[in-house]
Formats: structure tokens, C-alpha cells, sequence
């Protein structure tokens, strides 16, 4: 008998499952991730409603004075709430208050469910006994604190958030969206017809989630964060210079930008991937596109309706690429496969 061996979901992967694939009916998700991050930062290990009502009000806050469209639902007390605070309606202290009652209904429960089920490494269990409304952290957030990942995760969760309203409140199909690279600001912006340009987010930060905060080509670990020595680079897989050789496609595209360790970009130059790293870009892509939302209709938009169409659409760019460079690279190192 064939016995296959298959390793559990790493605590990395099931918190970036929970931004990147739990549901998104409302974008309270995001701000309980980015109160969770940073309340465990300061060593707490029993959080209570009040705890989270401050820094989960101020992360909801902070995005509606941006986008004031924040759920599918029609209405919200909790963010008429919110909305009140803006307006200086009602003062902090209330809005802290109504938070606490308003605020978790559903997002606690919810938040550690991926495919209708709760992760497998639960990151912390409610205790609503005895009078009692906290949270008990598990010793999973805690090991993941010490991970080499958690300095990207506030910023991962801040990346998903603005793709997730930007989709929202454009009012526009979908199919409309074309989401670009602009290089020097390393930023996403959308820009068409029925709009000026806007600026969503940071490309390494949206980006570093999907690659599970691993360089795309070598595995090591990298940072999205920019006073980090492990800053990583935005790369183009199919290098820049291929650009004015009439590639079809826009070599700026979501579906050719990878994240890849400084130093092994340095050494990558203008040089094309082995062939299996195309395999990997595919993946990627793909990864992308069961994600929903704006990304992943850019890159079918740029690549394809059917994964056998993207298929195609990147084996003739790399190969019309290859004509050009002749050479194939690969980095010198590469640890063990996480994609």
C-alpha cells in the first residue's frame, strides 16, 4: 500500500488562511486581527471585550474616515457608531462602551473559521462565563508571536483590508478592475474610466501572505517591513528587460510580481527562471484567484478565464522570453518547498 505523508498546516499558514480566506461579510476580521496582534504584543494572555474595544474601534475607525463601506449588510449599529465618534457625536469613552456591546457579536466566533471549520491550532478560546467576556489566549498566538513572520502579519492584514473595501466601494463590476504596479512607489493602484487613480496598498505586503513570507524563489524567510535588513524586493519573474521586446502581456502585471530575498534578486538579474519556477508563478497565481477580490480578477482579466487559458498565456510569454535571454537561472540556494 502507497502511504502518503502529508504535514499539518503550519501555525504560519492557518492565521494567513484566516486573513486571506475566512469569510469576508464585514471587514471586522481585519481590525480584530490587528487588536489581537497588537494586545498579545504586550504579553496578554486573558483579553477581555473592554481590552479590544479600544484598538479594534480605533483600526475600524481609521478605515472608515477612508471607506465608509465596510460589510455587505445595509446597516450597522456598531459602525452608526463608529460613524458617530467621526462625526463628534459622541466621545471615546462612549464609543468604547458601545464597541464593547456592539462590536464582537458576531467577529469572535466567526474569526477562527476557514471553510466552515475552526483552524486546526485554535489562536485563542472564549470564556463568556460567570459574568465574564474574554478571550484566553492559546499557547499557538503565543508561539507565533515568536515566530520570524509576525512582524509582517499587522501588515498583511492591513494589505488584505484595502484590496477587500477597495472592491467594495468602487460600486463598479468587478470585471472592470485592473489593478496596476506602480515601481517606483512599489504601490497597487487602480485607475480607469469611471475613476482618477487611486492608490490601494503596498505591493510587498499584499503580496508576502500569498507566499507565506517566503523569498519565491530560494524559501527564505523575508520581511515586508521596511526598516527590516531582510527587506525583501518586488521582482518581476519575466525580467524588465523583455519589456521592449512586444511581450503581449504588461510585464507589470500582478500575475508576473514576485517577492524574493534582496540578495537572491541581485544575483537573478535579468536572467529567466528554470522551467519549474514557472510551475510555481502558476501556482501562485492560482492561489490568488481562489482568494477573491481585487487581485484576483486582475490576474484573470491579464491571463485568463480557465486555469488551461492562463496555462497557455504563461508558457508562451516565458518562452517568448527565453528567445530573448537564451540563458535559465536558478538560485544557489533553495530550502525545502513551502509552496
Amino acid at each position: 500500500m502507497v502511504k502518503f505523508q502529508v504535514n499539518d498546516p503550519s501555525l504560519e499558514s492557518q492565521w494567513r488562511a484566516i486573513i486571506l480566506f475566512g469569510k469576508n461579510s464585514a471587514t471586522y476580521k481585519f481590525a480584530f486581527a490587528k487588536a489581537l496582534l497588537e494586545l498579545v504584543e504586550k504579553e496578554k494572555t486573558a483579553i477581555t471585550l473592554s481590552d479590544l474595544a479600544e484598538p479594534f474601534s480605533r483600526h475600524v475607525v481609521e478605515h472608515l474616515r477612508q471607506n465608509d463601506k465596510q460589510g455587505n449588510s445595509t446597516s450597522s449599529k456598531f459602525l452608526d457608531t463608529c460613524r458617530s465618534f467621526i462625526n463628534s457625536q459622541i466621545t471615546k469613552e462612549e464609543l468604547i462602551i458601545q464597541t464593547e456591546k456592539l462590536g464582537f457579536v458576531n467577529v469572535v466566533d466567526a474569526f477562527q473559521v476557514v471553510n466552515r471549520d475552526i483552524v486546526p491550532n485554535p489562536f485563542y478560546q472564549k470564556n463568556y462565563t460567570n459574568g465574564k467576556k474574554e478571550i484566553i489566549i492559546t499557547d499557538n498566538l503565543l508561539r507565533l508571536k515568536e515566530s520570524f513572520h509576525f512582524q509582517n502579519f499587522g501588515q498583511e492584514a492591513e494589505a488584505r483590508w484595502c484590496l477587500v473595501e477597495t472592491a467594495w466601494n468602487l460600486n463598479i463590476n468587478p470585471n472592470l478592475l485592473e489593478v496596476q504596479f506602480d515601481e517606483d512607489k512599489s504601490l497597487f493602484f487602480l485607475e480607469n474610466s469611471l475613476m482618477r487613480r487611486v492608490d490601494i496598498t503596498s505591493v510587498r505586503d499584499s503580496l508576502n501572505g500569498y507566499q507565506k513570507g517566503k523569498c519565491f524563489y530560494s524559501f527564505q524567510d523575508i520581511s515586508v517591513n521596511s526598516l527590516s535588513p531582510d527587506l525583501c524586493e518586488v521582482d518581476h519573474f519575466l525580467p524588465h528587460v523583455n519589456k521592449p521586446y512586444h511581450l503581449p502581456a504588461n510585464i507589470n502585471g500582478v500575475w508576473n510580481l514576485v517577492l524574493a530575498d534582496k540578495d537572491v534578486n541581485g544575483k537573478k538579474l535579468a536572467r529567466i527562471p528554470e522551467i519549474k519556477y514557472l510551475q510555481r508563478l502558476y501556482n501562485r497565481n492560482e492561489f490568488f484567484i481562489e482568494s477573491k477580490h481585487p487581485l484576483s480578477e486582475t490576474i484573470v482579466n491579464q491571463t485568463g478565464d480557465t486555469p488551461e487559458k492562463r496555462k497557455r498565456f504563461l508558457e508562451y510569454h516565458y518562452n517568448i522570453a527565453l528567445q530573448n535571454s537564451i540563458h535559465t537561472w536558478r538560485p544557489e540556494i533553495e530550502l525545502p518547498s513551502t509552496f
